[in-house]
């Protein structure tokens, strides 16, 4: 299942996104290093079924189908908060950065409102200024793997130099246990003006932060954006920074405990909610709301917290949803289900691409492939579209 690490310093609402964003129980307390031990569980990231433009009742198997939405599984990874010098091993740092492995893309959640320091301890809103928390992580992981390297650079180089290898995997067996793929490390190469002969340590830590953001790119969640002091914050980081998302985790965790608890009804990112049961709410519940409404869901159009991992899989990772049948005609597996998985693969997928997701046995017997919405046969090289229905036909 793809991860995805939810990562920043401590007590900037880290837990209560991974809460919301599972329904899980992860500890939460307003003081620094609240989660000791990574904490593990399943969200989802949502598209539009394709049951809805083909009027079918599909019976998923590996995800859901809600009103239309299918909900297709990722784990969610909440790391021990991030302290400055966390790749010196202050605070939990060694047992955050190795949390990070195998993620391949980072959801960065900072206090938007300026209530917490760079510790993570509380401070009067809006006297921190929560653009110095979002270079500090890119920083503190890119030094982490320059540890890894640097203590065997010149043998590295020696060994690809003598032995007449490629660099390239010599590196990649060298960062083999930080989830790095080959063609990432490749990639980052061919962005350096100069031969890794030649690099020092300064063109080797430039080399390594140019692979962080292709290996694991970051997303920004500018948490706590309801509180007054955070909206001009977020301007800033939106001017500064690609993927800055408002959003707040305590108003989407209010929101889909009401929809539980039958009070409302809410999907996760929905940009408004109805009262179901208003006899049932107390004042407080009530101004709750109506708080929640006036001040995130009118104001930013969602909590932040289901776009925050659509876009961190459909945009930071590029990745498109792809719907394989075994009867093409009845869009069916053989036990009858109608759209029974959906797989999340890179764009740019081959349908031979897509039979090694399934099983490694289906992409070592793929013969060719049948897009079931046009009813024909697929090139080997066909790219793969976003909705595609595909059924794999093997030896």
């Amino acid at each position: 299942m793809l991860q995805i690490a939810v990562t920043g310093k401590p007590n900037v609402g880290k837990s209560s996104l991974f809460n919301s964003a599972t329904l899980s129980e992860a500890e939460v307390a307003g003081y620094p290093f609240t989660t000791i031990d990574a904490n593990k569980a399943v969200s989802h990231v949502d598209t539009e079924c394709p049951c809805v433009e083909l009027e079918v009742e599909c019976k998923p198997r590996n995800s859901q189908c809600e009103e239309g939405r299918r909900l297709i599984p990722v784990e969610l990874i909440d790391v021990a908060g991030l302290v400055p010098g966390a790749h010196e091993g202050r605070g939990l740092g060694n047992k955050f950065l190795d949390d990070l492995r195998q993620a391949k893309v980072l959801i960065h959640v900072i206090d938007a409102s300026g209530s917490t320091d760079e510790e993570g301890r509380p401070v009067e809103a809006g006297s921190h200024d929560p653009l110095e928390d979002v270079d500090f992580l890119e920083t503190e992981v890119t030094m982490w793997m320059y540890a890894i390297v640097e203590r065997n650079w010149e043998r590295l180089v020696r060994k690809a130099m003598s032995e007449r290898l490629d660099m390239g995997k010599v590196l990649h067996e060298q960062l083999s246990g930080t989830g790095i793929l080959l063609e990432d490390i490749l990639e980052a190469r061919r962005e350096m003006e100069t031969d890794y002969t030649s690099w020092e340590k300064e063109e080797l830590i430039d080399f390594l932060g140019k692979l962080l953001k292709i290996a694991k790119p970051t997303i920004i969640v500018a948490n706590k954006a309801d509180l007054p002091t955070a909206a001009e914050n977020i301007k800033r980081l939106q001017e500064k920074y690609p993927h800055v998302i408002p959003a707040s985790a305590e108003s989407e965790m209010a929101l889909t405990r009401a929809a539980q608890s039958g009070l409302i009804s809410y999907q996760s990112g929905d940009d408004d909610f109805q009262i179901l049961e208003e006899d049932k709410l107390s004042e407080n519940q009530k101004k709750a709301l109506e708080y929640i409404w006036e001040n995130v869901l009118k104001k930013y159009g969602s909590t932040g917290v289901q776009r925050a991992l659509n876009e961190a899989v459909f945009d930071l990772l590029d990745m498109i949803v792809v719907y394989p049948v075994e009867d093409e005609h009845k869009l069916c597996d053989q036990k009858g289900n109608v759209l029974p998985d959906a797989l999340l693969i890179s764009r740019g997928s081959k349908p031979r691409d897509m039979a090694y997701v399934i099983h490694t046995d289906i992409g070592e017997k793929f013969l060719h492939a049948v897009d079931a919405r046009k009813n024909m046969r697929v090139a080997s090289d066909h790219e793969l579209e976003d909705g595609d229905i595909i059924s794999i036909i093997c030896r």
